[in-house]
């Protein structure tokens, strides 16, 4: 029977055992995915596991436990969407042959613990994302989040011109309903920012078309880079989705002052100008999108 502080050590992570969860600790070695490495370690509740089961391993003398979370558990794997290799996934250990019983037992207590709601999808994040900020370089542009916002600030070298004329993005999480990764290991990888009120059958452009969107390439948006900081936006995301009213509530009218409303800080006005303007000098914008946009961005004031 397994305990609290159990440990099994496997190759590249250890899981330790408590009542209510297991906490996962990966190794910096070099052989390890750099994914790991970036993780450093992660506690996940037994709610947010559908199941765990024992396999033989393609090494001889070893055995791989694997855990599966529940959908919409785990914002990194809800981003991920099956897109990681087998010896990326951070739910699977490789053991020693000789520590199958005790991975035996942890499975059987996990299988008596869990209810009939580990079958359905989670209606919150149990585990927890990489915290920001985070920041990657992709091909076309350098991408960040702060816990606020996600920043698209494009490089000449790689930006079409549709995303030079559009100029850098920002993108707050309000704004957001969701992020769409597409691993850097596959053809047309990219990182694509969801807006809200956005239909779900909406025809996206290319993403090297897209302001909300940057592109992948050879070393640029790498898994263990990319990955991250898509589940921490995706978390962000769903934390900041507004609470459903209870049928029963009434709406209550208020008056909506105009004042209240979002505007735009002065410096961020002044350099969206001053990007305009570099964009005017290198003859991307004409002289009358120039004048008609920085009228627009002062109206902002």
């Amino acid at each position: 029977m397994t305990r609290m502080g159990d440990v099994l050590a496997g190759i590249n992570s250890s899981w330790e055992f408590d009542t209510d969860s297991v906490l996962i600790r990966f190794e910096r070695g070099i052989r390890t995915p750099k994914l790991f490495h970036v993780l450093g370690e992660r506690r996940v509740p037994y709610e947010a596991l559908r199941s765990a089961e024992l396999a033989p391993g393609t090494r001889r003398g070893t055995v791989v436990l694997r855990a599966e979370p529940r959908p919409g558990a785990d914002p990194l794997m809800e981003a991920a969407a099956g897109q990681l290799r087998e010896t990326s996934d951070p739910y699977r250990l490789v053991l020693p042959a000789e520590h199958e019983p005790l991975a035996a037992a942890w499975i059987s207590e996990l299988s008596s613990v869990l209810g009939p709601r580990a079958q359905e999808p989670a209606d919150r994040h149990l585990v927890a994302a990489p915290a920001a900020p985070l920041q990657f370089k992709a091909y076309d542009g350098k991408v960040s989040f702060d816990g606020r916002a996600v920043s698209f600030r494009w490089f000449w070298t790689g930006a079409s011109s549709v995303k030079w004329k559009a100029g850098d993005q920002s993108f707050p999480v309000g704004e957001l309903q969701g992020v769409r990764w597409r691993s850097p290991e596959v053809v047309g990888g990219h990182l694509r920012l969801i807006r809200r009120g956005e239909p779900e059958d909406r025809e996206h452009p290319e993403a090297d078309q897209d302001p909300a969107a940057v592109v992948f390439g050879l070393g640029y948006g790498l898994v263990h880079e990319s990955l991250p900081l898509a589940a921490s936006v995706l978390e962000a995301v769903r934390a900041a989705e507004p609470a459903p009213v209870p049928e029963a509530a009434a709406p209550v009218s208020r008056a909506v002052d105009p004042a209240a409303a979002f505007r735009p800080a002065p410096a961020d006005i002044a350099d969206r100008i001053r990007h305009l303007g570099e964009l005017h000098g290198a003859g991307l914008v004409t002289d009358e999108e120039f004048s008609a946009k920085k009228a627009e961005l002062l109206a902002e004031l």
